[in-house]
């Protein structure tokens, strides 16, 4: 009876805490964003201008986003399709014990690994599906903005509470089901893509079985001295991601690999090497790379020399986007428009869904309307990610990466030595100095003498 009560107090407890964090975060989600008509929007590596059309036509107020000085038309719907249809991992409550603990939820301390979770999202729907693809009921879903997220947090969380006393299960509202979702589409690739969208998102269930959820990171993560309810840091989550698709065993998990940078360097022949471990003489392929880079931009907090340098990255089509955010909040930074950084937000707490269900809902998994931060308010610490679908892929990225003007990262030839070599320890023009580069000149390869 004791152990029984304390149980009951413990998700009490946690209930108390997701209800507070929601309240605390709300006012954020529902806040707003807002959109200049004048400058260009990108989103991982697309570009949308939102431009006149009709001066008298109403942006649609489940949009999420508000245009500044008229209401205009253009690239709006497209960008908010691109946007929705990304993978949005945040919060949960009432999922399995986390084992070792009694947590039955991340709120409050998780949200650097949902950031983590979304990065290496994008990084299967570009290797699965493309870019170009969007979630065709992307603008179906209900905005954040219809309703005040506090009050939904305060209904959801009395419901619960109600339920739980009673012994009744809460009631789930109504999801699209995979059924009615396959019989839209009209051809075998439609389906093939709504397959493989709901196969990512399982992939990143709140379950001890799913390769990439919260269990399986935790489980990764105590190599590195952390535990469940600890603080994550951008640069522990990129090994935890690299090491849970070293250990993924699922058949369509095996033609794409991780590499982490060291010291902000990529080795290209390690890279390739990487890529090219599974070619054999039945198998000529080479592997897909996701490539993190941990980088710090600035000492307390980020110098603004490096934003012309982030948006170049974020403007890229190779990128997946930034394991960012501000001091002890982590965002998913996914693209900007002029000086602000367009973001997902893992803070909101949602109920856990057993998406090992063939019909699991998928609309939380989709947020519904963009926000936007001040690249001056942006944490100096961060992972930028990059996805290259083959070693010819990989070289073109590494092109185009050494013509932005960025003194942390450089793309080296060779292999990473324990030990530096003498033209290593002697050659002035080893690197090139931040001077340098904020000066506007290309990052180059190592020069050896």
């Amino acid at each position: 009876m004791e152990a029984t009560g304390t149980d009951e107090v413990d998700k009490l407890k946690t209930k108390f805490i997701s209800a507070w964090n929601n309240m605390k975060y709300s006012w954020v989600l529902k806040t707003k964003t807002y959109f200049s008509r004048n400058s260009p929007v990108l989103l991982l590596g697309k570009c949308y201008h939102f431009k006149y059309e009709d001066e008298d036509k109403m942006l649609p107020a489940t949009s999420g986003c508000t245009i500044e000085d008229h209401v205009i038309a253009g690239n709006v719907e497209e960008f908010r399709k691109d946007f929705i249809s990304r993978i949005w991992l945040t919060y949960r409550e009432e999922f399995p014990q986390i084992e070792g603990s009694a947590l039955t939820t991340d709120c409050g301390w998780g949200c650097t690994l949902r950031t983590g979770q979304m990065l290496l999202a994008q990084g299967l729907i570009l290797h699965f599906l493309g870019r170009a693809w969007t979630w065709p009921d992307a603008l179906n879903i209900e905005n954040s903005d219809s309703e005040s997220w506090t009050s939904h947090t305060v209904k959801k969380f009395t419901a619960s509470f109600e339920a739980s006393l009673s012994g009744e299960r809460e009631l789930k509202t109504p999801t699209i089901s995979l059924k009615e979702t396959i019989g839209k589409y009209s051809d075998d690739h439609e389906i093939r893509n709504e397959i493989y969208h709901r196969k990512v998102i399982s992939w990143f269930g709140d379950s001890p079985l799913a390769p990439f959820g919260l269990h399986q990171l935790i489980e990764y993560g105590k190599k590195s001295g952390k535990k469940a309810g600890d603080w994550y840091g951008p640069a522990v989550v990129a090994h935890i991601l690299r090491k849970a698709v070293e250990e993924a065993r699922h058949p369509d998990l095996q033609g794409i690999t991780i590499y982490v940078a060291q010291d902000c360097t990529v080795y290209n022949s390690d890279v390739i090497d990487k890529q090219s471990a599974s070619m054999t003489s039945d198998n000529a392929d080479d592997k897909a790379v996701i490539i993190l880079v941990p980088v710090r931009l600035g000492g307390e907090r980020t110098n603004t020399d490096y934003l012309e340098f982030v948006k170049g990255i974020l403007s890229l089509e190779y990128c997946v986007g930034i394991i960012g955010g501000k001091p002890k909040q982590s965002y998913y930074f996914a693209g900007f428009q002029d000086d602000s950084l367009i973001y997902m937000d893992p803070h909101y707490c949602q109920s856990f869904v057993d998406v090992s269900i063939k019909d699991f809902p998928l609309e939380t998994f989709h947020c519904p309307s963009p926000k936007k931060m001040s690249f001056r308010k942006m944490d100096p610490s961060c992972t930028i990610g990059f996805y290259c679908r083959n070693v010819q892929d990989f070289k073109r990225a590494s092109e185009e990466i050494t013509k932005l003007s960025f003194c942390v990262h450089e793309l080296r030839k060779g292999h990473v030595s324990t030990q530096p070599s003498e033209s290593q320890k002697e050659s002035p023009h080893q690197k090139l100095t931040c001077q340098s580069l904020v000066l506007g000149l290309s990052v180059s390869r190592t020069v050896r003498k």
